[in-house]
């Protein structure tokens, strides 16, 4: 055999020997939940199932460790230098998808497109005024007011290629109350552990992994060993444990709970409390309802009849027939995971179909009315469940109450047009302080940043405000923390949402995948590791 043959001859079997390598080191995981993501713009839309993928190719500036705790992400430190200005320095050697170099300039780019009218994320930088550049890897951002939490805050604002971004028409988020199609619904570019691979709506979304990524250098905290993942949207609560039983999937977000204990017998299931708390949520600012047969005014101005909608609900049923244990009932709007929690305003008004009626009386609806109740049938544990059972105790009691469920894809662009009477909705806390959920649900919508962002109802009562408003801006603890309880108390007695329960999480997974299981309900794929 000739040298030159003998050297190619080596050659190839030594890339075959690396080619073998890898593919025995190939660690493909595959999970499955009932809802597609409906974007993958970073800010567009503020929720749970499109943040799951979007955390995977994205990163804040600030990360949450195992504990839900703020540790380094694209900046190693940040602290207030005035009152009104907190100076963040940037992690050096960071690089995008597509190799280009990350720096101050995305930064400053970053949030001020999250600011942007078509942005769902206005509540997380609601108080800034400007981001300055101060060097390469130095930024400052500069708030109207003193803001204690900004950096929490942070942890929920992904960074984005600048220049990628001018090139691609993307410099403002994609509009998805109009179901605007643009370039960051289908492609993405971030600096995270994970790359955008194949992108097909409602089918799949294959991510890759990326080796060069600055926090596998971490084994302590991002330990994980995926090299390839596929989401796969399964709508059919019987077709996605099939496929979990059957080994087409590894991971199931959102196990039906009739199944969980079914699924323990042969699989592994974590569980633990969410940080997301289940309610509904009043058209309270038309003078006639949109779907209702309530001519010339609009009941739910009315807080007897509110109270009736709420004292309607047996909360206990919902509890144990339809969650089958799996929730924990609430009067509030956020759990005890969230600073600001009293315990005091944690009670539920009695459930009474008799006091029911009477509020109804009084209120001049003896005789009942019509409404339409809009929920999502993929989104939450059990939601259009929950729906079936509320909609027959409010009729009960002479409120012929007619549901609408719908995807998720339809539902959030509904509800974000102003259009319902009364709907369903879910809601996490990843700052884990109570100013996200009174700002973005109750404070009026005045058109500033983040105020009212999800108050879909229009609610708006000036206390309710002014408190909010002291939320936003002390820095004294105790007096922040006072306000706090006030409006948690005016949120009892006025009954803007009628809250039900806090929700139960349970993951299942075949046996061979190990993760942490999170109370934001957040996979974090950089920390799974299979065996």
């Amino acid at each position: 055999m000739s040298m030159k043959r003998a050297f190619g001859t080596a050659v190839l079997a030594g890339a075959l020997a690396v080619v073998l390598a890898a593919a025995a080191e190939a660690k493909p995981f595959r999970f499955a939940v009932s809802g597609d993501a409906n974007t993958m713009d970073p800010h567009s839309q503020n929720a749970g199932n499109v943040t799951l993928i979007l955390r995977q190719i994205y990163e804040p500036l600030i990360h949450r460790g195992k504990k839900l705790e703020k540790v380094p992400g694209l900046a190693t430190a940040w602290q207030p230098v005035e009152p009104t200005r907190w100076r963040f320095q940037l992690r050096r050697g960071v690089k995008f998808h597509d190799g280009s170099d990350f720096n101050a300039d995305d930064v400053v780019f970053s949030i001020k497109r999250a600011l942007a009218p078509t942005s769902n994320y206005a509540i997380f930088v609601d108080t800034v005024a400007d981001v300055v550049k101060v060097d390469e890897f130095t930024v400052d951002v500069v708030t109207k007011v003193p803001d204690p939490i900004l950096p929490d805050k942070f942890t929920s604002v992904f960074m984005m290629d600048k220049e990628w971004s001018e090139k691609n028409n993307a410099t403002r988020p994609q509009n998805t109350r109009e179901r605007e199609e643009m370039f960051t619904v289908r492609n993405a570019n971030g600096t995270g552990p994970y790359r955008l691979t194949t992108r097909e709506p409602d089918v799949r979304t294959e991510l890759a992994r990326v080796d060069s990524w600055w926090g596998w250098q971490d084994r302590g905290l991002n330990d994980g060993n995926v090299t390839q993942m596929t989401f796969r949207p399964i709508g059919s609560d019987a077709t996605r444990v099939a496929a979990l039983l059957s080994g087409e999937v590894d991971f199931v977000l959102d196990p039906p709970l009739q199944d969980v204990n079914r699924l323990k017998q042969s699989l592994r299931v974590l569980e633990g409390p969410e940080v997301r708390t289940i309610f509904f949520a009043f058209d309270m600012h038309r003078d006639e309802l949109l779907y209702s047969n309530v001519k010339g005014k609009n009941p739910f101005k009315d807080v007897r009849v509110r109270r009736a909608m709420y004292q309607a609900i047996d909360g206990n049923a919902i509890h144990t027939r339809v969650m089958r244990g799996q929730s924990v009932p609430t009067g509030t709007f956020f759990p005890p995971q969230v600073n600001g929690y009293l315990k005091s305003e944690d009670v539920r008004h009695p459930f009474s179909v008799e006091a029911a009626r009477k509020l109804l009386a009084d209120a001049g609806y003896g005789a009942g009315f019509e409404v339409t109740l809009d929920c999502p049938n993929n989104r939450y544990i059990n939601d259009e469940q929950i729906c079936q059972a509320v909609a027959a105790m409010w009729t009960r009691v002479g409120i012929n109450t007619k549901l609408n469920a719908m995807p998720l894809a339809t539902f959030f662009p509904k509800i974000q047009k102003d259009d319902s009477s009364i709907y369903l909705l879910g809601w996490g806390v990843p700052t884990y302080d109570a100013l996200y959920s009174f700002q973005s649900l109750l404070q009026s919508r005045d058109g500033q940043p983040g105020n009212g962002i999800w108050n879909y109802g229009r609610y708006s009562f000036a206390d309710m405000d002014r408190l909010i408003n002291i939320m936003k801006n002390e820095l004294d603890a105790t007096k922040r923390t006072a306000a706090i309880h006030s409006a948690l108390r005016i949120y009892r007695e006025d009954i803007p949402h009628i809250p039900l329960h806090h929700q139960m999480i349970p993951w299942a997974m075949q046996k061979g995948v190990n993760t942490v299981h999170m109370a934001n309900n957040q996979l974090e794929v950089k920390w799974v590791k299979l065996d």
